[in-house]
């Protein structure tokens, strides 16, 4: 089995931490990134080869990718960096993966599919926490509901917090409010538009919903026409929340989400080894068909980052060893809903 792809965004958060456990999955990567002051010392650290290359510089980037059949693609927001990866990936013919949770990033990719067929690769975005479990969760209940025509997912994570790469995206998301999938199309809706309490089967916790990856993949995946998507968040901070539409012109202005993210670049990475291992994540999901009959399901698993670090690198080992689906694919649709169960410290939370 050939153990070397190229990981782009190594030197962030999430992708040195891909970097640092590959061997646990007999994986090399090559590290890449646009700064050579960020990749090398890492490189030198981990004893792996790396090359410094701009997304931008089309030629350098083909150069880069031409000797691997695989591209791990690391570097968000993914909104500005996705297109100029896989349009590379397309002409190399090197199979693209993603730690993408962008809605829009999604259906974007969705449309290369014949390309992708057309050069016999694998186009497959959220290979992380974004959407593994969940895409897991919702082909596991479509099973046991064929005919189920609305779908709801929920997570929680559980003594966690987010890097400055999610922090950033999410900063770069101020005022656009959510999204949700009705009748089949994904439309717009006000950010936290519904909320509930979901016994997750440890406990009771409320939720609202928000545009999650789902929205899209869950519908690729199930074909369920109805997609609801909810995290975890404090009562108080919804009903604040419930007012933010009345400053989303100023949450979208260039002087505000400048401001923020210089807060967040003041912030440590990223959660700490012990402190990943102390938390988890909670997920939940419903399926409804026509006649109210209703389907539950629970999952417990390892935090977002850690999960996303064994998920991803789960998947990069399948495609060098020859098992993937070309054209543009979700972890579910050609991993089956078993593929969470591969990551470390997943398991079903039943119900009494």
């Amino acid at each position: 089995m050939e153990t070397s792809f190229l990981l782009y965004g190594a030197n962030g958060y999430t992708g040195e931490l891909i970097a640092r456990h590959a061997s646990w999955y007999g994986l090399k990567p090559v590290l890449a990134g646009r700064r050579k002051d960020a990749i090398a010392p890492l490189a030198e650290k981990l004893g792996l080869s790396y090359l410094v290359v701009d997304l931008n510089n089309t030629a350098a980037l083909e150069s880069a990718l031409a000797d691997h059949k695989l591209a791990l693609h690391a570097a968000g927001p993914f909104q500005h960096t996705a297109k100029q990866m896989v349009d590379a990936c397309l002409r190399t013919r090197t199979h693209y993966i993603d730690i993408n949770g962008d809605i829009a990033v999604f259906e974007m990719l969705k449309k290369y599919d014949a390309a992708a067929k057309g050069s016999g690769i694998m186009i497959m975005p959220g290979v992380g926490f974004d959407v593994v479990p969940t895409d897991c969760l919702a082909l596991s209940l479509k099973q046991k509901l064929p005919d189920a025509t609305d779908l709801k997912i929920a997570f929680i994570t559980l003594g966690g917090s987010v890097s400055h790469g999610t922090a950033t995206t999410m900063a770069s998301k101020l005022g656009e409010g959510g999204a949700a999938r009705v009748n089949g199309k994904i439309v717009r809706v006000p950010l936290g538009k519904h909320g509930m309490w979901i016994d997750f089967g440890e406990q009771k916790y409320f939720v609202m919903s928000i545009p999650w990856g789902d929205v899209s993949t869950a519908h690729f995946t199930t074909g369920i026409p109805n997609i609801e998507t909810f995290v975890g968040i404090k009562p108080s901070v919804y009903r604040a929340l419930k007012l933010q539409p009345l400053f989303n012109w100023l949450l979208r202005t260039s002087f505000v989400r400048s401001y923020i993210k210089g807060r967040i670049n003041k912030r440590p990475a990223g959660p700490g080894d012990e402190a990943r291992s102390k938390a988890k994540s909670l997920i939940w999901g419903q399926v409804t068909n026509d006649r109210g009959e209703k389907v539950v399901e629970r999952l417990s698993c390892a935090d977002g980052y850690t999960l996303t670090m064994h998920a991803s690198l789960l998947i990069s080992r399948k495609i060098l060893q020859g098992n993937y689906k070309s054209g543009y694919q979700t972890p579910a649709a050609a991993y089956g809903e078993g593929l969470v169960f591969e990551v470390p410290g997943t398991t079903s939370i039943h119900h009494i």
